[in-house]
């Protein structure tokens, strides 16, 4: 039976790295996703600074349950893509420091030829980075973002196994103008982080549009069963980008959560 295990990216509440803990304790998080650029750099985190860090969450009983770690290009990309790749690793290790096994971040538009160039670099970048991975004992998951899940697993399917993870995002597929049920369908098994984020498709606008949970057009209950027949076991992870009432949405959106596992 799939256990809800709630999640909250942390930048969602627009709030100072402390108070923003505190934030996510009240309204009912478990696990917090946070951002190492902006929130909590792997260069600033010292071995005093990780003890401080695990009992301030202990002591408002939450775990860190992944480290999102943007960068400004894709895997495919070789422009200094040897310094993404090493930065990439550091933030694996910073993850398995505070007790995450997941990394999460955009790896770039996979290409549809596997003889790309770009993919084949994609493809390298990501096995160098696996290696790392099972050595240090947390993953890089890719977020689903601009192709279906069927082109996302072929990628994965041409990486040596353990290699990567995905993190799904339903709303950015909805956005993108695919069907998440049949993502989730053929990235199931590969997921390790799933983002309860809902989207609408604006026909008059032929583009997408993020809404609050529940109010848009992601079968929610359905993806959660899709999950279910998979075994998830990891986090339900709760992003908003809302620039007004940020913890009244997110805290409405576990009430949701918590709603649908009732």
């Amino acid at each position: 039976m799939l256990k809800l295990k709630k999640g909250l990216c942390l930048e969602s509440l627009r709030q100072p790295l402390k108070k923003a803990l505190a934030t996510a304790a009240a309204i009912g998080a478990e696990g917090v996703e946070i951002n190492a650029r902006t929130e909590l750099r792997p260069s600033e985190l010292t071995r005093t600074g990780v003890r401080h860090l695990k009992k301030m969450l202990t002591d408002l009983g939450l775990n860190v349950s992944a480290i999102h770690f943007p960068t400004r290009r894709g895997y495919d990309d070789s422009e200094d893509l040897e310094r993404r790749i090493d930065a990439t690793k550091n933030a694996i290790d910073m993850a398995y420091q505070l007790g995450a096994t997941v990394v999460t971040n955009r790896i770039g538009r996979v290409p549809e030829d596997p003889s790309d160039d770009r993919r084949q670099t994609m493809v390298q970048a990501l096995t160098d980075i696996g290696v790392h991975s099972q050595r240090a004992g947390a993953w890089l998951a890719a977020r689903t973002a601009s192709e279906d899940g069927d082109r996302l697993k072929g990628l994965m399917d041409s990486l040596p196994p353990m290699t990567l993870g995905v993190d799904f995002d339903p709303g950015e597929i909805i956005i993108n103008g695919f069907s998440a049920e049949d993502s989730l369908k053929a990235l199931g098994s590969h997921v390790m982080n799933f983002r309860a984020r809902d989207a609408v498709r604006d026909l008059a606008l032929g583009r997408g549009l993020e809404v609050q949970l529940g109010r848009g057009s992601v079968d929610m209950p359905g993806l959660l069963g899709v999950l279910e027949e998979n075994g998830y076991s990891g986090y339900i992870t709760i992003e908003r980008d809302s620039e007004s009432e940020c913890a009244t949405q997110c805290a409405q959106s576990i009430e949701y959560l918590d709603n649908l596992f009732s």
